[in-house]
């Protein structure tokens, strides 16, 4: 882990265990928050680490705001709009929450948003597993917070890896860090009462901000009962068994 991306919702998901024994191998797949974050320190140290993908979840009005300007020419941006982040989704869900400003109704959002995440990915699903197999390598994979759509798609490509799901949602909890970096900076009230056109209470800001494992174990949820389970997910994405056991071979090590 390089100095400046620690301190960030940034990791290499490498050196996870499976449930057979086995590890994620390093240095293929990472996980980020997206790049409003990004000082000239972090550029530079994605730079250095050679990304080849960046798989970016963010819808385009995100994308406009805060523009990856440190790719090179080697390094494909793969536009994979999930739209199902709060800021994506215009502004009724903002006004309902602004309605009710209480930590259970966004609970009751969040969870709502993570259901939907699974079919929302499915349509990109194949694009990312191509740019994997055709070793467009190490692939950086982020949203905006790096824990809600990157912690749903990580969730299902460690699941499909045979990673319990006790490890995943132990990794998914470490993106926490991304609320605690916000809750140090001195513009999230400021940033808050811009969205919402008042101050939301502060356990109402900790849900939106924080992670839960029952938020992705919603979407896992939806992952089974719709498809049957994570193969099944893959399936319908149109990954056949060849390219899963391709995948499983590239990002597993013994």
């Amino acid at each position: 882990m390089t100095i400046a991306l620690s301190r960030l919702n940034f990791r290499d998901i490498g050196g996870t265990p499976t449930a057979d024994g086995r590890t994620v191998r390093h240095g293929i797949l990472f996980r980020s928050e997206g790049p409003a974050s990004f000082v000239d320190d972090h550029r530079v140290e994605l730079v250095r680490l050679g990304f080849r993908s960046v798989a970016d979840l963010r819808s385009d009005i995100e994308r406009q705001s805060a523009p990856h300007d440190w790719c090179g020419p080697d390094c494909r941006l793969l536009n994979l709009d999930m739209n199902t982040d709060l800021r994506a989704q215009g502004r009724h869900l903002w006004a309902s929450l602004g309605q009710e400003p209480s930590a259970s109704r966004a609970s009751e959002v969040m969870a709502h948003n993570y259901g939907l995440m699974p079919q929302a990915f499915l349509r990109h699903l194949p694009t990312m597993v191509e740019a994997l197999l055709f070793r467009e390598t190490p692939m950086l994979v982020h949203c905006t917070a790096g824990k809600d759509r990157t912690g749903v798609v990580v969730g299902l490509f460690l699941e499909l890896l045979g990673v319990p799901r006790s490890v995943i949602a132990e990794d998914y909890r470490k993106s926490d860090v991304f609320a605690e970096n916000l809750r140090m900076s001195d513009h999230l009230k400021r940033d808050l009462e811009r969205t919402f056109g008042f101050v939301p209470p502060d356990e109402m800001v900790a849900v939106l901000i924080g992670v839960q494992d029952s938020f992705l174990a919603r979407a896992f949820d939806q992952m089974e009962s719709r498809w049957g389970g994570v193969d099944g997910y893959f399936a319908a994405a149109g990954i056949d068994e060849e390219q899963r056991a391709a995948l499983r071979a590239l990002l597993v090590t013994d």
